[in-house]
Parts: C-alpha cells; sequence; structure tokens
C-alpha cells in the first residue's frame, strides 16, 4: 500500500504550503512509505484528484485543495481531517495502515480491545440466560401465579387479624369477668355481716326486754 499526497508545488498561497509541509514533514518522521503527486505541473495528477475526492468533502465551489491524501485508490481526507487524527493519535488509522508495535496508537488499540473481549466475557458469564427466551404463556402463568399468591398471603393476614381480634375481645370479657365475680363476693360477704349484726342487735334488745319485764314483775310481787 502506498500513500499519495497530492501537493501544488507552484502554489501562491502561504497557508497551503504549509499546511502540505506539515503533512509531508510529520509521515517523514513516522517512517511512512509516500508518494508526493504534483498537481500544479501535471494536469493528470490535478484531474485524477479532483475526480477521487468524494463529492460530500469538496468545497462549495466543487474544487478540492491541496494537499488531498490517499491510499492507493481509497481517499483518506484532507488536512483538516489529517489534523484531527494527528491530534488523537490516530493517524496510522486515518491512513488505513496497521500501526507499528510499541507505538501509542497500536497500544490504544490494544487497550481497547482487550477491555471489549472482557466486557463481552463478563456480560455472557452474567447473563447466560439472556439468550434463552420464555414464552409468553409461561411469564404470563408466572406472574398470574405470583398474584394469586399474593392474594392468598393477604387473606391469610386479614383472617389471622380477625382472629386475634376475636381472641382479644374474649380475653378482656374474661378478665371483666373475672373481676365482676369477686365484687359479687366481696358485696355477699358484706350484706351477711350486716345481717348478723342486726340479728345480733335484735337478740340483744330482746333480752333487755324480758330482763326488764321480768324485774317488772319481781317487783310487782314484792309489793
Amino acid at each position: 500500500m502506498v500513500i499519495k499526497v497530492f501537493l501544488a508545488s507552484s502554489s501562491g498561497s502561504t497557508a497551503i504550503k504549509k499546511k502540505q509541509q506539515d503533512v509531508v514533514g510529520f509521515l517523514e518522521a513516522l517512517k511512512v512509505d509516500y508518494t508526493q503527486l504534483d498537481i500544479a505541473c501535471n494536469e493528470e495528477n490535478r484531474m485524477w484528484m479532483r475526480q477521487n475526492v468524494p463529492t460530500e468533502k469538496k468545497p462549495t465551489n466543487g474544487i478540492p485543495l491541496p494537499p488531498q491524501i490517499f491510499n492507493e485508490e481509497s481517499y483518506c481526507g484532507d488536512y483538516d481531517t489529517f489534523f484531527e487524527a494527528k491530534e488523537d493519535n490516530l493517524v496510522y488509522t486515518f491512513l488505513g495502515l496497521p500501526p507499528p508495535p510499541g507505538s501509542k496508537e497500536a497500544a490504544d488499540k490494544e487497550h481497547i480491545v482487550e477491555n471489549g473481549t472482557h466486557a463481552e466475557e463478563t456480560n455472557a458469564e452474567e447473563n447466560p440466560d439472556d439468550s434463552t427466551e420464555v414464552p409468553v404463556e409461561e411469564r404470563n402463568g408466572d406472574a398470574h401465579g405470583e398474584e394469586e399468591q399474593e392474594a392468598c398471603e393477604e387473606e391469610e393476614g386479614e383472617g389471622g387479624e380477625e382472629e386475634e381480634e376475636v381472641a382479644d375481645d374474649e380475653a378482656m370479657e374474661g378478665e371483666t369477668a373475672g373481676d365482676e365475680e369477686p365484687a359479687e363476693e366481696e358485696e355477699a360477704e358484706e350484706a351477711e355481716e350486716e345481717t348478723d349484726e342486726v340479728t345480733e342487735d335484735t337478740e340483744a334488745r330482746a333480752a333487755e326486754e324480758e330482763q326488764e319485764e321480768a324485774d317488772d314483775d319481781r317487783e310487782e310481787e314484792a309489793e
């Protein structure tokens, strides 16, 4: 693969000359094999360059300016795209060439490949059944079964709460009844005590009356 750089050796534009020098100088620094093709002195080179630059890459007037870079017949780009690739350390990718071992671009590519492969393997291990589709009926059936189970659990919970409330009411009634029984017993005992007191008072009064009557009879006999 040969890199072709189309240049204008006799261009009157200082900007174009500087751009051409930047491209050529950088390619030489990278020791990339390339060929310079002059469009100022060779009409055939100028026509070929204009015909092979993609339409969407041409300026408004339709005439692309040098430098234009190709890899054999494949268009790589102009100075602006070359500069962007240079800034991103992607010149070899821009030129369509494999980066040499040990270069930063090669190291970055290896890192990306390793991370991508590792990520795919990790996802496959974590989700082994992702590729297995579950029938809609089974998914719906599972969902329906879960809904029924939740409904049963709610009914059981409500039933348990009602039983607990009934048990609490019975316990309260039992406690109330238990409290009432001692109260009734105490009232009965108090009534018995009052009755005994009344009976004793009555007997005492009767005995006093009998004693008085006996005393009166004795007085009458004595007279």
